[in-house]
C-alpha cells in the first residue's frame, strides 16, 4: 500500500480522459439513440442531453461551433445518429460523447428542418387564407424573379407573349439554389414591394430534389413574401414539388408555366367574351329600340298627338276661370283695403287735428312765458342795457373807468357814450 502512488480525484479523472481521448476507436464514434434530457444552454449555445436505447444511456454534448450546423432543431424523444468523440467531464467524472455532427435517424435532416419551419409558420398564421390577396384581373406589369438563363423564366415569358402581349415583364435575375440564393431572392421580393414596380409577381424554379429547391424554404424569404404588398405567385418545382413559399405565397402554381397563365387573362378568352358581349347588347338594342319604336307608333296615332287643339281647348276654358276668380278677388280685397285706409286716414287726421290743437294751446303760453322774461319788456318799462366797448353787459360800476366808451340800448334803439363820473351807491 505504501508503494503505490497516490492519486487525487481530479487526477485520475485527466488520466482516464486521456486513456480515452487516445483510444483511436472512440474517437470516430457513430451513436444511433433517442434525445432525453434535452437543454439547450442560451448563453453558451453549447447543447447538453442524454443519448439513450432500451438498454442503456450515455451523457452527450454538442458545443455551439458544431450544432450551429445544424439544419433542424433536435428536441427529446427524436431518434437520431451522432458522430463523434468519447471524453469524460473531469469536475463530475461522468464519460460522456462529444458530438460533432448529428441527423434524424430514419428522417432526412433537411426534411425534418422542413417540418419544423412549416408548422413554426403556420401556428403564426402565415399560411392562413385570410391573409392571402386575389389576383389582379388586367395586369399592366408582371415580375419574375427566377434564374436569368434557366428554362423557367423562357417558358414564363413565352407564355405571357402568347397569352396577353400588352403587359409588361420587369425580370429580377437571381440565384435559385445554393447558397446566397435565399438571400438574392429575399432581397428582390422586397425591391418589388418597395418600389410598387409590378402588379402581380412570380416566383419560381423548375423542379429539383429537396437539396435543390431549398432555398424556397428559408425563412426569412418566406416572411418577405408575407408582408410583400403585391400579390406573389409561387412555382416551385413540378406538380407535386411543395415549398414554404408555396404554402405562404398568395397563390400556388404547380408549375413555372402555369404561373404564368394564372398571372395573366388569355386574349383569345377575351375577345370571345367581348364578342360574345357585343352579340349580347347588340340584341338588347335592338329589342329596346323595336319596343320604343312601337310604343312611338302607338302614341302617333292618339287623338292628343294629331289635333293639338284637343288638348289646348281645356287649358283654354281653366284659364279663363280662373282669370275670373282672380278678377272677382282682386276687386273684393281692391274694395276692402279702400276702405281700411279711409278709415285709418280718418282717424289720422282726427287724431293730428287734436294733437296740433293742444300743441298749438301749449305754444301760447310759452311764448307769453318768454315774452315776460325777455330784456326787452323790461326796457319798455324805463330801463336799459348798457355794455361795454367790447359788447359785454355792465352791470357794476367797478366795470367802468372815467373815460371809457359804452353802449345804451333802450327801447326803441341804442346810444353811445363817454362815462364822465362814477358814483357808487354807497357814495
Amino acid at each position: 500500500m505504501e508503494s503505490r502512488k497516490i492519486l487525487s480525484v481530479s487526477q485520475l479523472n485527466e488520466y482516464v480522459k486521456s486513456v480515452l481521448e487516445g483510444d483511436c476507436l472512440l474517437q470516430g464514434v457513430v451513436l444511433r439513440g433517442e434525445i432525453s434530457n434535452f437543454k439547450y444552454h442560451l448563453p453558451t449555445g453549447h447543447m447538453y442531453f442524454s443519448l439513450k436505447d432500451q438498454d442503456g444511456a450515455i451523457a452527450a454534448a454538442m458545443f455551439r461551433s458544431s450544432n450551429m450546423l445544424l439544419q433542424f432543431k433536435p428536441s427529446d424523444g427524436m431518434k437520431v445518429i451522432v458522430t463523434g468523440y468519447i471524453s469524460i467531464f473531469t469536475k463530475t467524472g461522468q464519460y460522456q460523447i462529444i458530438v460533432e455532427s448529428m441527423q434524424p435517424d430514419g428522417l432526412g435532416s433537411l426534411y425534418l428542418a422542413y417540418e419544423q419551419l412549416k408548422r413554426k409558420l403556420m401556428s403564426e398564421g402565415l399560411f392562413s387564407d385570410s391573409h392571402k390577396r386575389p389576383l389582379p384581373q388586367f395586369p399592366k406589369t408582371v415580375g419574375v424573379i427566377t434564374a436569368e438563363t434557366g428554362a423557367a423564366l423562357q417558358d414564363i415569358l413565352k407564355i405571357l407573349k402568347r397569352r396577353y402581349p400588352v403587359c409588361s415583364v420587369t425580370v429580377y435575375p437571381t440565384l435559385v439554389q445554393g447558397p446566397g440564393a435565399a438571400a438574392m431572392m429575399t432581397e428582390a421580393v422586397r425591391w418589388f414591394s418597395t418600389q410598387k414596380a409590378a402588379d402581380v409577381l412570380i416566383i419560381g424554379r423548375g423542379g429539383g430534389s429537396i437539396e435543390d429547391l431549398w432555398a424556397f424554404n428559408d425563412e426569412t424569404l418566406a416572411r418577405e413574401i408575407f408582408n410583400c404588398s403585391i400579390p406573389v405567385i409561387s412555382a416551385v418545382g413540378h406538380e407535386t414539388d411543395f415549398t414554404i413559399c408555396d404554402y405562404v405565397a398568395d397563390v400556388r402554381a404547380p408549375t413555372p408555366s402555369a404561373a404564368a397563365e394564372l398571372a395573366v387573362p388569355d386574349r383569345e378568352d377575351l375577345l370571345s367574351s367581348l364578342s360574345a358581349l357585343s352579340a349580347v347588347l347588340t340584341r338588347d338594342v335592338t329589342t329596346a329600340f323595336r319596343s320604343r319604336q312601337s310604343a312611338l307608333d302607338y302614341l302617333a296615332g292618339k287623338r292628343v298627338l294629331t289635333n293639338i287643339e284637343h288638348i289646348l281647348d281645356p287649358k283654354r276654358l281653366k284659364f279663363a276661370y280662373l282669370a275670373d276668380r282672380l278678377a272677382s278677388c282682386a276687386d273684393r280685397d281692391f274694395e276692402a283695403r279702400y276702405n281700411r285706409l279711409t278709415q285709418i286716414e280718418t282717424s289720422v287726421t282726427s287724431g293730428m287735428d287734436k294733437k296740433m290743437m293742444r300743441l298749438d294751446a301749449q305754444l301760447s303760453r310759452l311764448c307769453a312765458s318768454m315774452d315776460g322774461l325777455s330784456p326787452l319788456a323790461v326796457l319798455g318799462r324805463g330801463y336799459s342795457l348798457v355794455r361795454d366797448a367790447k359788447g359785454k353787459a355792465v352791470t357794476k360800476t367797478d366795470q367802468l373807468s372815467i373815460g371809457s366808451d359804452i353802449d345804451v340800448k333802450l327801447s326803441d334803439g341804442s346810444v353811445r357814450a363817454t362815462v364822465d363820473q362814477i358814483i357808487k351807491d354807497n357814495d
